[in-house]
């Protein structure tokens, strides 16, 4: 089997364009805690799948509010509420910091914050940060994993080609409920982005699947079954989180052999 080629340099990096006491930072197992203790320490699925990736903060706590045709924002330091129209607008400061910095060509195109979308209730909101990844890699855009979401607004997800499409990091939200205020606060995270090759996202490769029923199963299949669900059933001493700890002896085998291989 040919060795996959190392990374040159990181695989992420992230640029914080607008500053922020929280700059991205490796997502966390315990999702800064909100993971009970139990599913910390037996449910590998979980704590996997809540460690994948980065988190995105915003760079600033605010609120906005929607009555089904206007929209309305707030944020700290500010005792009136907004208009928010189609013509986005910027982190407070941001756009004179950004033309001091950037070349004369560039100056006047500092991302905006907000901006409302033509579809009703629809918002894009940027996180102050730009990322790129290493060549091949891209970033899946989303919501906390494992971090329940807000019932007040909708978080989309998208998968941006980020080692060619150097922009501000963004997502859209759909705000599902009026007349009241949905506060966004920059001590929690905003998005989790998280790598993805993108050869595994393309028609090529998610083309071949199969799906077979429960008279097609092989000889090889029950006995993965009865290893998996029967034999931890019915053993005397069944010992909790197996799968965890099957888990976590592949993972340092395949460390030491990566290691064996340099």
């Amino acid at each position: 089997m040919v060795a996959e080629q190392p990374i040159d340099g990181p695989l992420a990096e992230f640029f914080q364009l607008v500053p922020t006491a929280a700059t991205p930072r490796r997502a966390d197992k315990s999702v800064g805690g909100v993971i009970p203790a139990r599913a910390l320490r037996y449910c590998e699925a979980l704590t996997s799948a809540s460690a994948f990736g980065w988190y995105v903060f915003l760079p600033i706590t605010f609120k906005v509010v929607w009555d089904g045709h206007d929209m309305l924002w707030t944020h700290e330091g500010v005792d009136e509420w907004l208009p928010l129209t189609r013509d986005a607008v910027q982190y407070p400061g941001f756009s004179e910091v950004f033309d001091q910095a950037a070349p004369p060509d560039i100056r006047g195109f500092a991302p905006p914050f907000l901006g409302p979308s033509i579809q009703p209730g629809g918002l894009q909101i940027w996180t102050g940060c730009i990322a790129r990844t290493a060549p091949g890699w891209s970033l899946l855009v989303r919501g906390v994993a494992n971090l329940s979401q807000s019932l007040s607004y909708q978080m989309m997800e998208g998968i941006v080609e980020t080692d060619s499409w150097f922009g501000p990091l963004f997502n859209n939200i759909r705000i599902l409920k009026t007349d009241i205020p949905i506060e966004f606060r920059s001590d929690v995270p905003f998005l989790q982005v998280q790598p993805v090759k993108k050869d595994v996202y393309r028609d090529k490769f998610l083309q071949n699947f199969a799906v077979k029923e429960l008279g097609e199963l092989s000889s090889e299949n029950w006995e993965a079954f009865r290893r998996t669900v029967v034999a931890p059933n019915i053993a005397a001493d069944r010992k909790r989180g197996q799968y965890a700890v099957s888990v976590r002896k592949q993972a340092a085998h395949g460390g030491i052999q990566s290691a064996m291989a340099k």
